[in-house]
């Protein structure tokens, strides 16, 4: 397995200095945040990506996906939708990423009606990703928390380019087992974002290894399995500016995973 970091742990930091902290401490990738405030998103220019991508590759180190935040059970028209999920596959086709992050976003939507508006975006979102060589993946979050709901929405789908994105907080948070999200999400599995935190009442994000969460079970579980894809520490850091800075964690954090791993093995 790769790891990676979520630049949602360094809130509006320059891309030379993301790419100095992975190289600093031992990352294989880093996961872009695509939103206004952060250095590089939808609206960066053509020549601007180009020079993102130069220096990353220029560093050996890869972009692992880039975390949008379009909702595609959200209420409303399917356009625009799908032009901001083409705004973030475009983004990554010329940012060499293999993934887009998406929210479900369905709460406000009966179950039923949430999972058929989920599915035919990603549906037709899928189709246009796969002419560029990416992949949409569904994230395990808000009004689908857990494998088995996700599945509810990738199921119908059934495109290779359409995929899950396994955040192992919420899936926690949801009362699912790892076993049990990992026999839905299998098939479809992109990556899985691992953090950790104190308690279901109390989500402010912590060193890797120091909160409940069941990373060495989630890690244990992968490696028997074979699965060598990546993991992305997403240290929300961005919505709990009380939180340790990331920086001063980030060698900790790769050390605990490289642990879980040779442990596993």
């Amino acid at each position: 397995m790769k790891l990676a970091f979520s630049t949602l742990g360094v809130p509006g930091l320059p891309v030379p200095d993301v790419i100095r902290l992975a190289t600093t401490h031992g990352y294989h990738g880093v996961e872009l945040r695509a939103h206004p405030e952060e250095p590089v998103h939808t609206g960066t220019g053509h020549g601007e990506r180009a020079e993102v991508a130069a220096q990353f590759d220029l560093a050996g180190i890869e972009v692992a996906g880039i975390a949008g935040y379009a909702r595609v059970a959200a209420p409303g028209d399917d356009a625009p939708v799908l032009a901001e999920i083409r705004d973030l596959v475009d983004l990554a086709r010329d940012l060499g990423a293999p993934f887009v992050r998406v929210f479900p976003g369905g709460t406000e939507q009966p179950r039923e009606e949430a999972d058929a508006t989920a599915a035919r975006r990603l549906g037709t979102a899928a189709e246009y990703a796969a002419d560029l060589g990416v992949r949409v993946l569904l994230e395990t979050h808000d009004s689908h928390r857990t494998g088995g709901d996700a599945i509810r929405v990738l199921g119908p789908v059934g495109h290779r380019s359409a995929g899950a994105l396994w955040d192992v907080m919420h899936t926690w948070l949801g009362g699912e087992q790892p076993a049990e999200t990992y026999a839905a999400l299998s098939p479809h599995l992109g990556y899985v974002q691992v953090k950790d935190i104190a308690s279901p009442e109390d989500t402010t994000p912590l060193p890797l290894g120091a909160g409940v969460l069941p990373l060495t079970e989630c890690v244990d579980l992968l490696s028997r399995e074979g699965w060598d894809g990546w993991l992305c520490w997403e240290y929300e850091k961005r919505w709990y500016e009380s939180a340790a800075p990331l920086e001063s964690l980030l060698g900790p954090g790769r050390e605990h995973l490289a642990r879980l791993l040779n442990e596993s093995a």
